[in-house]
This record gives structure tokens, C-alpha cells and sequence, in this order.
């Protein structure tokens, strides 16, 4: 893999070289350069619009799932909902990328690399996703160490920082007050956990953790993340399979989709499986439920490593995974600082923020598919016998990114129409300008960003399908929140008063 790779992949990202159509193993017929870009909008323009509005429905969803017994009893399972929703969203955008990738090179059109191929993608996402939820249930539970307990918050506070905690930046807004002590009854406190002072420490009101309550946190959320990766691995696999069948081009439509239905079927899952076992929280069950959930992932481990096909796999892009949650993490202290001294700011981060990400994350995966496509090509050439026709020059990569600009236009226009309609947010004419100007900047910053960092990964031998979604993603959200702070402290001093 170098650099002549790469500029090779650019011939083939608007999918006339390298790809074929549907289940037969042959070459796409030469498009127009209009055509390529009419596939594009019309691929790509419906699926960014439904995400964003299914990001509404996840903060819906987070309002209500916040006030059952469960979230209100342990803090922490408050806490793992932002970190495992980072970690899962990037797993099934990462699936969507490979599959897809997989897809328009033509190597799911033999039906039994195709079954191998998708069984040990599945097969991995529940590895994946079993250690993914044990390191967000570790991150939670030292959280709930150091930060205060979170209270209760309003329900537009909460739903509006549950539409940004499941699609843009993944954190949450409570107002936080300290830890309350818990009562001292015969001795000992009591909190309705399984929790343990020492006596000689009771009288220092000393609230100490102990293994019951890391136990029931982590199997809830291996868990609920075990589950949605079964159902929402499948129901991305149909999707590509489909796509392919009909000769869609799976780039354009799986990995906005795989992160909007990432969140929300696995909030559904949490805020279920939490219900459940919060009942059986002083026995056994939460610790076998774990255990059961350990072993399967090792069993997993080891059907992997006899796939072929995904067996190199295993391995990769675990460093960019938690790099990513890190830097999330920085959006979240962002949005901490902002969500209550400006009106809107949590429901807006969705747009300047959440749909960029989306749309780098089309960019990143046709240019994958592209640099895919070309060292297959050069790899195993297929001479013909016959002279070939030239085929028509391909756009540059660059009319790709300006055709995705202007696909995210309208969709963001429709997006503040459909809140201003609903009345849920009511904004200035002149913030409404300076909203579409940092769009704009945010996507285009997107859209650069990922052509960049997915041509320096490859050209390094990393695979851009492992490694780069989760650090484009987590980088937009961040952007995006900084854009917004300073996109309300411009038209402050023009002014326009934004604040509550």
C-alpha cells in the first residue's frame, strides 16, 4: 500500500471503476459524470434527513428512559449511557463500512464467501461489542468516584441533551448537586444497593462502591450492547445485501443509518435490560448473566480466528475506538459548559455537528471502497482479448465532497423548518444566517478532513474501514460544539440575545 494506491482509489470514488453492480461479478458500464452524481444525492439526501430526524426520537426515547427506577437508583447507569453509546455507534458505522466496502468489490457476490463474510462480521461485532460495553461500564463506574451524583433535570433539558448524547456528541446535561449520604439504619447505610461503610467509617458519611453494584452495571451493559449488535448487525447486514441486490450503493445509505439506529436500539436495549436486573440486584443472576456473556465472547474469539475472511480483523482498530472516546469526551465537558447559558445549544449541536459527521462518514467510506477497489484491480488485472472503449474521466474526489455539501443543505434548512414548526426552537433570522455560514464550515471542514485522514491511513497500511470512522466522528463532534459556542458568542455582540 503507497501512495500511488491512492491516487489510483481517486479515479474510482465516484463508483464507475473498481465496483460492480448487483449479484454478477462484471465491470458497471460507463456512467456520465451526471449520472454518478444524481446516484449520490438521490442515495444519499433521504438517508441524512431520516437520521437526523431519528436523532429527535433518541432524545425523546433518553427523556423517558432517564425517570425509570433503574437510572434514577444508579447514578453510573446514567453515567455509561453517553461512553457506550460512543463505543457501540462506532462499531456498527465501522460493520457498515467493511460490508460495504465488501460489496462494491464484488466479494459478497459468491454465495459462500458471501455467508462466511457476513457470519464472522457478525460473529466479531459481538466480541466487539462484549468489550466495549465492559470498558463503558468501567469508565462509568469511575465517574461515578469523582463527579457528583446527577440529579434530576428538567424534561426539555434532558431531552434535549439525549437528542445530542445519541447522534452529535453523545453527553449529557444534568444539573448536579452533591452526592446525598445514605441512611444509617442499624448501623450501616442503606441505599436499596448492595453497598458496604465499614463501621469504624460511618460516622465520616464515607459512600464506598462495592462489587455488586460494578456487577449489575456491567452486565447491563454487555448486555443491552450484546443484543443490539445481534439485531442491528442483522438488520445492517439485510441492508447492504439489499442494496447490492438492487444495485444501490450501500457507501451512500448504511453508515449514517448504522449510527442514528446504533443509538437508539441500543438506549431501547439499556433502559430494558437495566429494568430487569435492577429486581435481581442482591443475588446471583447479574453476576451469571455476566459470566454467560464472558463465555460467549471467548467462544466468538475462537470462531473467528477460523474465518478467514475476518480473521485478521480481531485485532484492528481498537486504539482508534477508545482514542475516540477520549476525544468525545472533551465535546461532552463543551457541552456541559454551553448547554444551559444558550438557548437551543443541545438541539442545534445535532445539525452542526451530528449531520457533518454523517456526511464525512459517506465520504469516508465510498473513498475506502475506492482505494479497495483499485489495489484489488491491480493486483489481479483481468486482460481482455478485446479492445476496451476509454472510459469517460472520473470527476475529482473534490465534486464528490461538493456534491455532499450541497445534499446537507437543504437537509439542514428542512431540519430547522420541522423544529420551528413543531415549536420546539424559535430562532433569530440574523442566528439563522450565522448557523448555515458555520454549517457550511463544519462540513466542509468534514468533508476535508476525511479525504485527508482516510488517504493517510491507507498510505500507512492501515485499513481507513477500521480505523478512520471512529476518529472522524469524534474529531466532528468536537468541531462542531466549538463552532457552535463561537457561532453564539458572534451573534452576542451583534446584539441578538440568545441566552436563557
Amino acid at each position: 500500500m503507497d501512495l500511488a494506491n491512492v491516487d489510483e482509489g481517486r479515479t474510482a470514488l465516484l463508483g464507475a471503476e473498481g465496483r460492480t453492480r448487483g449479484w454478477e461479478r462484471r465491470p458497471a458500464a460507463p456512467q456520465s459524470t451526471w449520472a454518478q452524481v444524481s446516484g449520490i444525492v438521490l442515495e444519499s439526501a433521504p438517508t441524512l434527513l431520516l437520521t437526523s430526524i431519528g436523532l429527535l426520537f433518541t432524545g425523546e426515547l433518553l427523556d423517558h428512559v432517564s425517570r425509570w427506577r433503574a437510572m434514577r437508583t444508579i447514578d453510573e447507569l446514567i453515567m455509561i449511557i453517553p461512553v457506550i453509546l460512543n463505543l457501540k455507534g462506532n462499531l456498527e458505522m465501522n460493520l457498515s463500512a467493511r460490508l460495504g466496502t465488501a460489496a462494491n468489490t464484488g466479494v459478497l457476490d459468491d454465495p459462500h464467501v458471501r455467508k462466511r463474510t457476513v457470519l464472522g462480521n457478525l460473529t466479531l461485532l459481538q466480541v466487539q461489542a462484549t468489550v466495549v460495553a465492559f470498558v463503558a461500564a468501567c469508565v462509568s463506574m469511575l465517574l461515578g468516584l469523582f463527579v457528583p451524583a446527577v440529579a434530576s433535570a428538567s424534561p426539555t433539558a434532558t431531552a434535549e441533551a439525549g437528542a445530542v448524547a445519541a447522534g452529535a456528541v453523545r453527553g449529557l446535561i444534568f444539573k448536579r448537586k452533591p452526592r446525598p449520604k445514605p441512611p444509617i439504619i442499624d448501623g450501616r447505610p442503606r441505599s436499596g444497593i448492595a453497598e458496604y461503610v465499614s463501621p469504624s467509617l460511618v460516622h465520616k458519611h464515607v459512600h464506598i462502591l462495592t462489587t455488586p453494584r460494578f456487577i449489575l452495571v456491567a452486565s447491563t451493559a454487555m448486555l443491552s450492547a450484546c443484543m443490539s449488535s445481534l439485531v442491528l448487525g442483522t438488520f445492517m447486514c439485510g441492508l447492504i445485501l439489499l442494496c447490492r441486490r438492487l444495485g444501490r450503493d450501500p457507501d451512500n445509505i448504511a453508515p449514517p443509518i448504522a449510527a442514528c439506529l446504533g443509538d437508539l436500539v441500543t438506549l431501547a436495549l439499556l433502559g430494558l435490560t437495566s429494568s430487569v436486573l435492577i429486581t435481581f440486584v442482591n443475588t446471583s443472576f447479574p453476576l451469571l448473566i455476566g459470566v454467560l456473556l464472558t463465555a460467549s465472547a471467548a467462544l466468538c474469539v475462537t470462531m473467528v480466528r477460523k474465518n478467514r475472511h475476518v480473521r485478521s480483523l480481531l485485532t484492528q482498530g481498537w486504539g482508534p475506538l477508545f482514542g475516540a472516546m477520549v476525544i468525545t469526551s472533551a465535546s461532552g465537558i463543551v457541552l456541559d459548559m454551553f448547554a444551559q447559558r444558550y438557548q437551543g445549544f443541545p438541539i442545534l449541536a445535532i445539525v452542526i455537528s451530528g449531520l457533518p459527521g454523517s456526511v464525512g462518514s459517506i465520504f469516508v467510506s465510498r473513498l475506502s471502497t475506492a482505494l479497495h477497489a483499485s489495489a484489488a484491480s491491480a493486483a489481479h488485472p483481468h486482460p481482455s482479448s478485446e479492445p476496451s472503449k476509454p472510459a469517460p474521466a472520473a470527476p475529482a474526489p473534490r465534486l464528490v465532497a461538493l456534491t455532499l455539501l450541497l445534499v446537507t443543505l437543504p437537509v439542514e434548512v428542512l431540519f430547522l423548518t420541522l423544529l420551528r414548526a413543531f415549536g420546539w426552537l424559535s430562532l433569530p433570522l440574523v442566528f439563522a444566517v450565522f448557523a448555515m455560514l458555520f454549517f457550511c464550515t463544519a462540513v466542509s471542514i468534514s468533508l476535508l478532513f476525511a479525504r485527508r485522514l482516510t488517504e493517510w491511513l491507507w498510505a500507512r497500511g492501515r485499513d481507513p474501514d477500521m480505523d478512520a470512522m471512529p476518529l472522524h466522528s469524534a474529531a466532528m463532534d468536537l468541531l462542531g460544539q466549538l463552532l457552535l459556542v463561537l457561532c453564539f458568542e458572534l451573534v452576542g455582540l451583534l446584539g441578538v440575545k440568545m441566552e436563557r
